[in-house]
């Protein structure tokens, strides 16, 4: 149990069962954890009436040497006011919030006639910023768009009205091949400026059907007035917006102002991905990446998750898409968790987008980290806590297939990779029947035996295929060599891929996706495949020994004719003695068929 100290116990004490958000601190004041309760007293104590499952919250426990807490009116308070604080500290037992400051925004400057471009830096200067876009091409298709529906100005003069009356700047090469349209000489007023960089907002928005309402419009008015040129060039920015607008919508346009949010993970880190909806076109996704630090649940981070993304795009949606309910209900909002139909479509968007920017980070993890074997064996290291690299790994299999012909199997990877002229095979001879502990204890002890007597090289880690009854055997002969502790050794459970180490009943699970297990894995399946292939070939030898290489008189090259014409012994045995006379002789023929005729 995790003792706390008379001051901890003196807040302990005093803390109310209300909601709120706790802080705690080192022995230098330094916030190392902030977390969320529904009932105070109830989450904080809790960490100090028992041993954790979890190593790091274990560690965590004996860093604390002070308290605080907030107490607020209600969890979602607690959630937010949570939110806020991790991303002020950043506490080192918190998840860690990796932001990606990259992603480029479309942004409409706060300036006389507004120019609009693509930046990766926000500004607070009462701009109005759309995004961030987690694809630029994405974003410069929509520039692209809006500059052929809208001719604006892209040189950063100050248009003032006093500089504009004044004549001062000429007109530049943009507006004489037509992508802008002179504001710097008053060739176009800031009112009609202005209701272009609306119709734009709109777009940017996701709301372009009354934009395409009121183009279809103007271009039949124009149409009916007879005014066909400029009916044609309106009729060339509906169908440019329609163009966009078709495929950007990916389900059905009932759906309207709705988020969605997906969730991924791996050993390391989560990943949230959020979607906003308006009018069945998607037109924002970001993804968010959690560092954990603890065991937090999933339904824990994905509600950090939907606080964060809609505090920052000030999302105020009624309807969330989930793929599970989070840890904290929000007022005014309903959860959905959408079982087919179109919102099921569109959280598979979302995740299929997370999953992506999932593998991305890994590429730039590996990028960091150019050489992916070493960061596979660091990885196996820490999930098994060895004093060692294991650079070198050896692993053991049984087989005895319907209890004959007893063998086993030693297969050695390097850095990660098999190391195939390293591999050996053994005869089991000291056991008698299928005692694959007995085996196993034998081949280890041979195997290593061998090793010091020859000062050869030993492993940092040794596998054993099987539970604790094939471990403990293996370690048994490891004692008697004098390597107890010098060597680290683990066996692997075939049921539910449990790895079980000496001294310790209870197994280590590790995630289905870590590359610790699958490396694991590998090895095992390795050694079976060895194993099972030295036992087929030992069975397949033993069949044709206690057949024909017992026959005196019968030699190699009538053994072979024998059996590439009648494919096996049982045919060989089938066959007359005239039938055998014709293929090898009368003599030989004689002799083979009354040795395996008198044996039956």
């Amino acid at each position: 149990m995790n003792q706390p100290t008379p001051h901890i116990k003196e807040i302990l004490s005093l803390i109310p069962t209300t909601p709120g958000v706790y802080q705690y601190f080192d022995e230098q004041g330094k916030i190392i954890y902030v977390g969320k309760a529904k009932n105070l007293k109830r989450r904080v104590s809790s960490y100090f009436n028992k041993i954790h499952d979890s190593v790091k919250t274990n560690i965590l426990v004996r860093h604390i040497r002070d308290i605080k807490y907030i107490v607020v009116e209600n969890e979602n308070d607690a959630l937010h006011l949570e939110n806020s604080l991790i991303k002020e500290y950043q506490p080192r037992y918190n998840v860690l919030l990796k932001d990606d400051k990259s992603y480029p925004w479309i942004v409409v400057k706060n300036e006389p006639f507004p120019r609009i471009f693509l930046t990766r830096n926000v500004v607070r200067d009462r701009s109005k910023y759309y995004g961030p876009y987690s694809n630029v091409h994405l974003a410069k298709t929509v520039l692209e768009l809006i500059r052929a529906l809208y001719p604006l100005r892209t040189c950063k003069l100050s248009l003032t009205p006093e500089n504009i009356k004044k004549r001062k700047f000429p007109l530049c090469l943009q507006y004489h091949i037509k992508n802008c349209q002179g504001c710097c000489q008053g060739l176009i007023s800031e009112e009609e400026y202005l209701e272009n960089i609306a119709h734009i907002k709109q777009i940017l928005s996701g709301h372009t059907q009354e934009l395409s309402h009121h183009l279809k419009t103007e271009m039949m008015r124009l149409s009916d007035e007879l005014l066909f040129e400029e009916a044609q060039a309106l009729k060339e920015k509906y169908l440019l917006l329609e163009n966009y607008t078709a495929k950007s919508v990916i389900v059905s346009i009932t759906i309207h102002n709705v988020d969605v949010f997906s969730f991924v993970e791996d050993d390391e880190s989560a990943f949230i991905n959020y979607l906003h909806v308006v009018n069945g076109s998607i037109v924002q996704c970001y993804t968010l990446e959690y560092k954990k630090r603890l065991d937090e649940t999933k339904e824990a981070l994905l509600s950090l998750g939907i606080v964060e993304l809609r505090e920052r795009f000030n999302s105020r949606s009624k309807e969330i898409i989930v793929p599970f309910l989070p840890e904290t209900q929000l007022p005014e909002t309903t959860f959905v968790l959408p079982q087919k139909g179109d919102k099921k479509k569109l959280l598979e968007v979302s995740e299929q987008n997370a999953k992506q920017y999932k593998a991305d980070r890994l590429k730039q993890r590996e990028k960091l980290t150019p050489n992916r074997a070493e960061r596979i064996l660091h990885r196996l290291k820490q999930d098994f806590r060895l004093e060692h690299l294991p650079v070198h790994i050896e692993c053991f299999d049984n087989s005895n297939i319907q209890g004959t012909n007893p063998v086993a199997s030693c297969v050695v990877f390097k850095n990660a990779k098999p190391s195939k002229r390293d591999y050996r095979h053994f005869n089991v001879k000291t056991v008698v029947g299928p005692d694959d502990f007995a085996s196993m204890q034998e081949i280890v002890y041979r195997r290593y035996k061998r090793i010091l007597d020859e000062e050869g090289e030993l492993p940092q880690l040794i596998i054993i295929d099987g539970g604790k009854g094939q471990l403990n055997a293996a370690v048994s002969s490891l004692k008697s060599l004098g390597l107890t502790g010098k060597v680290a050794i683990a066996g692997i459970a075939k049921r539910l891929e449990e790895i079980y180490f000496p001294g310790d009943s209870i197994p280590l699970y590790l995630d289905k996706n870590s590359e610790s297990l699958k490396l694991i894995q590998r090895l095992r399946d390795e050694a079976h495949r060895f194993g099972i292939t030295f036992h087929r070939q030992k069975r397949s030898h033993s069949q044709l020994t206690s057949s024909l290489d017992t026959i005196k008189g019968i030699g190699e090259k009538t053994k072979t004719t024998l059996l590439t014409h009648y494919k096996s012994v049982a045919k060989i045995i089938e066959a007359t003695e005239e039938e055998l006379t014709e293929l090898i002789g009368p003599s030989k023929a004689h002799i083979v068929y009354e040795n395996l005729h008198s044996s039956l």
